[in-house]
């Protein structure tokens, strides 16, 4: 028996007849090459398989929750799931969803189904060469590393939802060693996407070459408070952090600094946070989410003023709204949480918009962040965090030398509504986006 749509609405019917009042069932499969190279030898090739599927099912409100990787452990999977139920506690807002009108999206891309391992190696392998090729002060370069997948997805559940989709996903990363003088400086770089062109490897070594090479001579510096300039990059992980914040779930359990802020200012006015997962290609978009709620872009923060939590069909029911399309999972063994889609920062207004070339301008002493270290360890419900970063001193508008061993301090709130300006060079890294940000009044100790 084949582990696919007829299988779960089997599986469905077998828990109705049991007794449940609602049941879904969520199918995920997936292949997957990764390839890893070193001194343009093979280092790592792993092909991997896998899927399974799981059985929610909801009896007078109380959850039921099992899964399994074999067909003939469906009987099992509905005794675990029904009997799960009966000693779960009552929740009113136990739910799952109606059907809605699947998005359109354009998620799957044939080139990376159909990619010879040869190929996927040619690719990994010229990433490696163009770090080598950018500057011969590069000694080493750590990892180069590419991965290709591809996905199918199945959910199907008593109150008519029916959908299935194939995706796909490719990324690179690349960490390139710099050397010079006794001094030795780090650069990486990533990228991914669901389209194969869209991961230009030979650019990504490139970069990471930059960006070790940038910091060779870097000195350290006096505390002082100043203009902090983000790389779009590291703009992306705070952004990160800030987007725990915007779930409902941690809303309702009072893990989130927004809690209570619906409709106030929580940044500055020059921004937009939006999540989509509509955008074409991008690794957090989907046609629906993993309840099978189409996705949608939703305005989370308008001009700086909070407009909305993220939610999915659980939460919405606890506060009374319709679920956002926010489900997530992380696999067929898990019951839906809720994430974003492809959460980014966009200015509020053109006018608020400057070309990167020009973000430094109007800085007359500055810090520019290429990199930051334990962005992870800021508090995500205080918001209050203390970073190692390196990066550019900035004087006059101008880069002076290169800057290590600082620390830049602060509440994210805070940091976020001192913005002065936005960089036009909005970049993905996974499914955050950000563009570079300038930042005023920042305490830095050296």
């Amino acid at each position: 028996m084949r582990i696919d749509a007829g299988f779960a609405e089997d599986l469905i019917k077998r828990a109705l007849r049991r007794g449940a009042d609602l049941a879904e069932v969520y199918i995920k499969s997936s292949t997957g090459l990764s390839v890893e190279v070193k001194e343009q030898v093979i280092d790592s090739l792993t092909s991997s398989r896998s899927a399974g599927y799981s059985l929610r099912v909801a009896k007078g409100g109380r959850l039921g929750f099992s899964f399994a990787t074999e067909a003939e452990s469906a009987d099992g999977v509905v005794d675990e799931a029904m009997n799960a139920s009966v000693s779960a506690d009552e929740d009113p807002y136990t739910d799952i969803p109606g059907p809605g009108s699947a998005a359109h999206v354009v998620v799957f891309d044939p080139a990376i189904e159909n990619l010879a391992e040869e190929e996927a190696i040619r690719r990994v392998m010229d990433m490696e060469k163009a770090v080598y090729a950018r500057d011969g002060r590069v000694r080493r370069v750590r990892k180069a590393m590419g991965s290709f997948a591809v996905s199918e997805t199945v959910i199907i559940n008593s109150r008519s939802v029916h959908v299935s989709y194939k995706s796909t996903s490719c990324a690179a990363q690349v960490t390139a060693v710099a050397e010079e003088a006794g001094e030795s400086q780090i650069g990486w770089e990533y990228d991914s996407s669901r389209l194969l062109d869209d991961i230009a490897f030979s650019a990504i070594g490139g970069n990471a070459a930059e960006r070790a090479v940038q910091l060779l001579g870097s000195t350290k510096i006096s505390g002082c408070k100043a203009h902090v300039i983000l790389d779009n990059s590291v703009t992306g992980e705070f952004l990160g952090i800030f987007a725990s914040s915007l779930s409902s779930e941690a809303v309702q359990k009072g893990k989130s600094l927004l809690a209570g802020r619906m409709g106030k200012p929580v940044v500055s006015s020059k921004l937009n946070m939006i999540d989509s997962g509509l955008l074409p290609g991008r690794v957090g978009s989907s046609p629906v989410d993993a309840e099978g709620v189409p996705t949608r872009e939703k305005m989370l923060i308008r001009e700086g003023v909070l407009a909305a939590y993220l939610y999915n069909t659980y939460t919405a029911r606890k506060d009374s709204v319709a679920s956002t399309g926010n489900a997530v999972r992380g696999g067929y063994s898990s019951l839906p949480s809720v994430g974003v889609t492809n959460l980014f920062l966009d200015a509020a207004s053109s006018g608020d918009v400057v070309p990167r070339g020009r973000l430094f301008k109007g800085v007359d002493k500055g810090l520019y962040v290429v990199d930051a270290m334990g962005v992870h360890t800021a508090n995500p419900i205080s918001g209050e965090f203390s970073v190692g970063v390196t990066g550019m001193w900035v004087e006059g508008g101008e880069i002076r030398h290169p800057v290590k061993e600082a620390v830049v301090s602060g509440n994210i709130l805070d940091f976020f509504s001192r913005v002065d300006a936005v960089g036009d060079d909005l970049r993905f890294y996974g499914n955050i986006g950000a563009p570079s940000l300038v930042i005023s009044g920042v305490d830095i100790s050296g």
